[in-house]
């Protein structure tokens, strides 16, 4: 009797493992069969390097130094969906940016959010900006600012104009997007192959 129960047992197991075969099949089917972002041709990114891109990681950083000596960092990954049906990216990028002057031991640094939910038009929000003194103790309370949206209206459009002036703009956002969007489903896909070619030699 217990031949029979491991018999059936296996017999079982081999029948779960040919559905999850099936299903990631046609999983990996559908994304290749519709991979929405890969004929769109990412724009450059102005005058930021990408310094780092791991295929094991889903953020990336981009750097520049101008003539000046002023240094600027970005920090990017996907966030949240938006969930909108008429979106041309499904999910937003959440940024940190970083900009340090030539001879100050201190940084500004801003989060902030990109989406874009239809046309060419990308919304791009500040969500807060800091102040860091980089000579602090890393232990040392540092005030970070009242919320971005509590700030005069005039200081707000000020400090985005900054940013802008320091090539965050529409085309570097909305190319940053495609980027990593097209980065996420890439990762994705390869996740699906590698499991699948797992299952067929089990």
């Amino acid at each position: 009797m217990a031949k029979v129960t491991n018999v059936l047992r296996r017999a079982h197991r081999a029948i779960e493992d040919l559905d999850l075969l099936k299903i990631l099949e046609s999983e990996l089917n559908q994304e290749l069969s519709s991979m929405r972002f890969q004929n769109e041709k990412i724009g450059s990114f102005g005058d930021f390097a990408l310094e780092w891109d791991s295929p094991e990681s889903q953020d990336v950083i981009l750097r520049k130094k101008n003539s000046s000596g002023e240094e600027v960092a970005i920090s990017a990954l996907l966030g949240r969906d938006t969930f909108e049906e008429d979106s041309r990216f499904p999910a937003e990028a959440l940024l940190k940016i970083c900009v340090k002057k030539p001879g100050l031991s201190s940084i500004l640094k801003f989060d902030c959010v990109a989406s874009n939910r239809g046309g060419d038009q990308p919304d791009f929000q500040i969500q807060s900006a800091h102040y860091i003194p980089l000579s602090s103790s890393p232990n040392a309370s540092i005030y970070g600012g009242p919320l971005f949206s509590d700030l005069d209206p005039s200081l707000q459009h000020e400090l985005r104009q900054y940013l802008a002036t320091r090539g965050i703009k529409e085309d570097f956002t909305n190319n940053l997007l495609l980027y990593l969007h097209k980065k996420e489903q890439g990762q994705y896909t390869g996740w699906l192959q590698k499991l699948k070619d797992m299952m067929d030699r089990t």
